[in-house]
This record gives C-alpha cells, sequence and structure tokens, in this order.
C-alpha cells in the first residue's frame, strides 16, 4: 500500500516557496503521479503556444491570468483570448494552442494528465503582425518547466525562427511591457 503524503496548504506553500515561481515559465511541480500538480505564478515572458494532447485544468487562486488560444471556427484558425478570474475553474480540451499568460501577483493551480508514450507536446508561435504560424517545436515532455524554457531561449536565439514567412515580420519570443498592459487591462 503507498504511504499517502500530508494535504498540502497552499497558502503556507506560497509564503514558504514563491521564490521558485521564476520567468520565463514561473512553475512548480508539486505532484507528478497519478496528475501533474504545478503552481503558477506570474508574471510569465512568453509568446509561445502550448498544444498539449490531453486536457488541462486551470485554477486560477489569485488575482486574474489570460488564456490566449486559437481555435477552428467555421475551417479557419480564431485567436480568441479567455479571461480566467480570481476563483474560477476553467477545462482545456486537448489539442487546443495556447499562451497562458499570467500578470504580475497572480497565482493559479495547473492539473494535467500524464502523457501517453505516444504523446507530442508542441510549442507553436503565431507571428503578431499577420497571424501565419511562425515556428513550431515538438518534443516528448518529461519536465514542462526545463523543457518550455529550453525551447523559448531557443526561439529568442533564432532570428529566423521568430522571422515570419509570410510579412516578414520578426517576432518577439517575450511579450514586451506595453503588450503586458494591454492584456491586463482587457475586459473584464
Amino acid at each position: 500500500m503507498t504511504a499517502l503524503s500530508s494535504p498540502l496548504n497552499l497558502p503556507k506553500w506560497l509564503e514558504e516557496n514563491s521564490h521558485l515561481l521564476k520567468p520565463p515559465i514561473n512553475n512548480h511541480l508539486i505532484y507528478n503521479d497519478p496528475l501533474t500538480v504545478q503552481i503558477v505564478g506570474g508574471p510569465n515572458a512568453r509568446t509561445d503556444y502550448h498544444i498539449n494532447e490531453t486536457p488541462e485544468f486551470f485554477y486560477q487562486y489569485k488575482g486574474r491570468m489570460l488564456l490566449k488560444t486559437v481555435q477552428e471556427k467555421n475551417g479557419s484558425s480564431e485567436f480568441i483570448d479567455i479571461y480566467i478570474n480570481e476563483g474560477d475553474l476553467f477545462l482545456l480540451p486537448a489539442n487546443i494552442p495556447h499562451n497562458p499568460v499570467r500578470f504580475e501577483d497572480t497565482v493559479g493551480v495547473v492539473l494535467e494528465l500524464p502523457r501517453p508514450e505516444t504523446s507530442v507536446d508542441r510549442l507553436r508561435w503565431y507571428c503578431r503582425k499577420c497571424g501565419e504560424k511562425v515556428h513550431e517545436k515538438s518534443f516528448y515532455c518529461t519536465d514542462l518547466g526545463t523543457q518550455l524554457k529550453e525551447a523559448v531561449g531557443q526561439f529568442q536565439e533564432d532570428e529566423k525562427a521568430r522571422t515570419c514567412g509570410k510579412c516578414g515580420e520578426v517576432n518577439e519570443a517575450k511579450p514586451t511591457k506595453e503588450m503586458m498592459e494591454k492584456m491586463r487591462t482587457g475586459p473584464s
């Protein structure tokens, strides 16, 4: 029989461990079996869209976050913003490109299912000017925080990967302060 761990007191954990929530992803893995449970703080500094072959569950513990998504509607891709407010729960279906934008002084909890051995996670970047896919990185996820940070760093260092083949725009790996403020003050 497996020994049970003690319950985790989230306010106490944050008081003692918030220093572990570091950019660009700001996540810390709490449990990894049978579910992946992460505490994620803000602000984060990402422009990529994560594509996971399993659903993701979001609980916004403190503050408000923005989940930028790309959804298929009438045969074309549409960028749709979903604001998740303090206390809100949200279940994101599998295979939806999403960019979780977390603002200063916010905390959320994200639950994910274990990836099947055949599962491939993807990070995709879209052109901020024309919306075209600019770059994509695929990997089998073993450590989301480390692998995301590595992929974001590679994208940031590679101007060719950041350049849109359709319109020529050189895209950023991190949102600007102006972009973050515009997203933070979006619809309430």
